[in-house]
């Protein structure tokens, strides 16, 4: 058979196994060995060496070991109550604004996505916490959707995050150290919150019957130093643990291993404070710690085994022959691989659609004399979208699990559309100011 029909029926085989729900990542692994083995003669040994190459050299990486350590620091965070806290405090500080409980929303998720980096974790927390206060507040249902779901997906991006880890392992490539990526991801990740903030600032401001302040009285209960102490006490500590982890890192004074264990450590320390380290939440914590690590390290392996076939017999360079050979831009080719990633996200989990796109796209990337950190952090924020975008947005039946029953499917998709828009705008300014994903690593390591 010709390496392009291989190639063409290796997508197709994937996308149908998708369609028909089959677990992704032994979907991934089996499509590997049917393909492999047609394009080895049924070498059935030699087929399986590779695999077993290939699955020894992820274990062996130092760096995958900061994927349990960060979830495990993001489960104890979550079940230390310190979102709740902040929500709480910021609820009387910003009440009073036209729309300030959503702009409460944004900065406890955007603290809150600096300390876990899990996306289930972030908006379930706030879709219990903050939906009903919301809704007493006579929101209107499709906004208060779209701040919970779009706020809740930055902790993909904003480091410290688990995509940027699987990113750095993935690649292997200095320019796209977990470091780099870290530091690179903090710009586009602050200017999307800031824009999600800017939004319903001015959208309630023009509207204030989407997002109407609370009470006069409520409000008066607390004098403006009380606010201002409760805001600190509840905002320091998540601050301090996210200047202990992202500082040594960028900091060069620790490996994101070693700081992602120093992040673990510091995560049992608030919770302790906060006398909710009980047997219970350790137990369940380390629980989901190893649920979640093994379900990221299968999708790894099978992503792995998958990209390995689809190079080794060719379809990289098919794929590389049709977007550089065609004789087009480099920008439109840009684009075009931007929006190959942005419909797979409609479809497919962000980790396997690194384990897929990554190995094809980077050299591409990097043979359009792209630079490979800020393509990087632009496929990033890309995948992003990723949670948002339906039918299978995962952060949309995450606030459907959790939301009253009065929510339906279409407030929420109605609700995140601005949101999209907003994520797309965001990686339109990040290619016009490549600097904002490069100055800081560059500040920091040189790079």
């Amino acid at each position: 058979m010709s390496v392009e029909f291989m190639t063409v029926a290796m997508f197709v085989s994937l996308i149908v196994a998708i369609i028909f729900g089959h677990q992704l990542a032994y979907t991934l692994a089996a499509i590997a060995t049917l393909f492999g083995l047609i394009d080895n003669g049924f070498n059935i040994p030699a087929l399986f060496n590779m695999f077993a190459n290939n699955a020894w050299g992820i274990m062996e990486n130092y760096v995958m070991v900061a994927i349990p350590l960060f979830i495990l620091m993001a489960q104890l965070l979550d079940r230390s109550k310190v979102s709740d806290k902040l929500f709480e405090a910021l609820y009387v500080v910003l009440g009073r604004t036209n729309g300030g409980l959503g702009l409460a929303v944004v900065v406890v998720c955007t603290v809150f996505a600096a300390t876990t980096g899990i996306i289930g974790a972030s908006v379930v927390a706030m879709g219990l916490l903050a939906t009903p206060a919301l809704l007493r507040k006579n929101y209107q249902k499709e906004l208060t959707s779209g701040i919970i779901c779009a706020a809740g997906t930055l902790g993909i991006l904003i480091p410290p995050s688990i995509m940027m880890v699987v990113y750095g392992g993935l690649t292997g490539l200095k320019e796209t150290s977990v470091g780099n990526l870290f530091a690179g991801a903090i710009f586009p990740g602050l200017i999307l919150a800031g824009m999600y903030f800017l939004y319903i600032l001015v959208r309630c401001n023009i509207n204030p019957q989407l997002g109407p302040p609370i009470s006069k009285e409520e409000a008066a209960q607390y004098t403006a130093a009380q606010k201002w102490g409760m805001t600190l006490k509840s905002l320091v500590p998540p601050l301090a643990l996210i200047f202990a982890v992202m500082g040594t890192i960028l900091g060069g004074i620790a490996t994101p291993t070693e700081a992602a264990g120093m992040g673990a450590a510091g995560a049992a320390i608030l919770a302790l404070a906060n006398r909710k380290l009980t047997w219970s939440v350790l137990k369940h914590s380390c629980y989901d710690t190893l649920k979640t690590t093994a379900m990221v390290m299968m999708l790894f392996i099978g992503g792995k085994f998958f990209s390995t076939v689809f190079l080794s017999m060719g379809g990289g360079d098919v794929v590389a022959d049709i977007l550089i050979g065609s004789g087009l831009n480099r920008w439109i080719v840009l684009v075009i691989m931007m929006f190959i990633v942005f419909i797979m996200g409609m479809f497919i989990d962000w980790a396997a659609i690194l384990m897929v796109t990554v190995p094809i796209f980077m050299p591409i990337a990097m043979e359009l004399e792209f630079n490979p950190l800020w393509f990087s952090i632009l496929l990033c924020v890309n995948l992003q979208t990723s949670f948002l975008t339906p039918p299978f947005g995962y952060a949309l039946f995450y606030f459907k699990g959790v939301a009253p029953e009065e929510y339906t499917m279409m407030h929420i998709y109605r609700g995140i559309i601005p949101f999209v828009i907003m994520q797309i705008v965001s990686m339109v300014i990040l290619a016009l100011f490549p600097g904002l994903a490069t100055w800081l690593p560059a500040v920091f390591f040189g790079s």
